[in-house]
């Protein structure tokens, strides 16, 4: 080799091993050095994002164990307001779906949808029965799955009918110096062996005041917070002579009233400037004053006219000067006489005891019927103060009272003047 081809072969041997080629080297870089992360807060968010996702976890995990312990609790029947004792009605072909409803009514089950699957699983549900049942809240399910279907049974039942302008007591009245006695809802009850008379007034005492309706009673002025809100029907009771078919009894004449009740009637009664109250105490008085047994449709017609008229009347002495604004109206006489601690606070007329009260009595004196008290809601327009009524049972109106004593004696001659009905 000689020297020219060596030079020539050491400096193609450098060129391929040169430094740098293919690639470059930066003095300033530091190759050792660790980078940097862009998002300096990247760590926090995902600490944030796990602590969020462990409060959800145990949200969801506290919430299906509260679930389970509830649903637990209510299989068993235990905790969550139970351990009273309560009754309830099964009618013939009430669905299981509507029984559980009735039991969550009752405060035996919280979760009707568990109890229904319940009795669906073990094949219960088709085997309920129907009739009065009397039981303790914490049964539980197999508890009263046992009961439905076991103590079922067809019930004794009653026709009972409570007519209008039947108050809770019996009340005595004068009619034409003899006295009559009124049977009340008490007394029907108990003739009819559905309960006693103190059974009835309890499980009035009882009885659940939170509708729309019931609101509206005077439960601090009243004797009885709930007369007049009994509606007068011809009724099928359950008749075991028991506290469960009082309650029974009660449930079923305020339901009806309520039924009866409408918002309509609310509204008028707005119109009116009265409460709902005021309205059914109106009516029963109306009841009272004009509640004779009437037959046919045209007598019917005539006297829902006439209590239009009594309603008027009614209306005009509570804003008249010459009346005092009092009703005299001598069914609240009788009515307060019915009980033993009366303080004259119904009496809308004087007697020899109490001074007449200006305006309504606290509550209604007996359960009034529909035309009744549709009349108060609807009084004709007039100027009458007084009325009076024949042994017929037709009505005279007057505007005086020297036009009204002179009606009495005419009818008093002619011997058609009666001072109460009986009926």
């Amino acid at each position: 080799m000689d020297g020219n081809n060596f030079n020539e072969n050491l400096t193609n041997s450098t060129d391929d091993f040169v430094i740098g080629k293919g690639f470059e080297i930066d003095e300033n870089t530091e190759t050792d050095k660790p980078k940097k992360s862009k998002n300096k807060r990247s760590g926090g968010h995902s600490i944030l994002k796990t602590v969020i996702w462990v409060l959800c976890i145990i949200i969801v995990s506290v919430g299906l164990a509260f679930g389970l312990i509830y649903a637990g609790a209510d299989y068993m029947g235990i905790g969550f307001g139970r351990g009273d004792e309560a009754v309830m009605e099964i009618k013939m072909g009430t669905p299981a779906a509507d029984i559980a409803e009735q039991l969550e009514e009752s405060g035996a089950v919280k979760v009707p949808f568990l109890f229904r699957m319940y009795a669906k699983l073990k094949h219960y549900d088709g085997q309920f029965k129907y009739g009065v049942y009397i039981f303790n809240t914490e049964a539980g399910y197999e508890g009263l799955c046992e009961m439905l279907i076991n103590d079922g049974a067809k019930a004794e039942t009653v026709t009972v009918t409570i007519p209008e302008g039947t108050g809770i007591n019996d009340f005595t009245k004068n009619v034409n110096g003899e006295k009559v006695t009124v049977p009340g809802i008490t007394t029907l009850l108990e003739k009819a062996g559905v309960c006693s008379r103190s059974d009835f007034l309890d499980a009035l005492d009882e009885a659940k005041r939170d509708s729309k309706l019931l609101l509206c009673a005077d439960d601090v002025r009243t004797y009885y917070t709930l007369e007049g809100y009994l509606f007068p029907e011809t009724y099928s009771f359950y008749s075991y002579d028991s506290e469960e078919c009082a309650k029974l009894a009660v449930d079923k004449m305020l339901k009806e009233t309520e039924k009866r009740i409408t918002d309509d009637m609310f509204k008028r009664a707005e119109e009116l400037g009265y409460s709902m109250n005021e309205i059914l105490t109106m009516a029963s008085i109306i009841q009272m004053e004009s509640g004779i047994a009437v037959t046919t449709d045209e007598a019917k017609a005539r006297l829902q006219d006439n209590m239009k008229g009594v309603a008027s009347v009614f209306y005009n002495r509570l804003t008249s000067d010459d009346t005092g604004g009092t009703l005299g109206s001598s069914p609240t006489l009788f009515y307060g006489d019915s009980f033993k601690q009366d303080d004259g606070r119904y009496n809308t007329q004087a007697d020899n005891k109490f001074s007449a009260i200006k305006g309504l009595p606290p509550g209604p004196l007996c359960s009034p019927g529909m035309d009744a008290i549709n009349a108060a809601l609807y009084p004709k327009t007039s100027d009458y103060l007084y009325f009076v009524t024949d042994s017929s049972g037709n009505f005279y109106f007057h505007k005086t009272l020297a036009e009204q004593n002179a009606t009495i004696a005419k009818l008093k001659q002619g011997k058609q003047w009666i001072y109460e009905y009986f009926n």
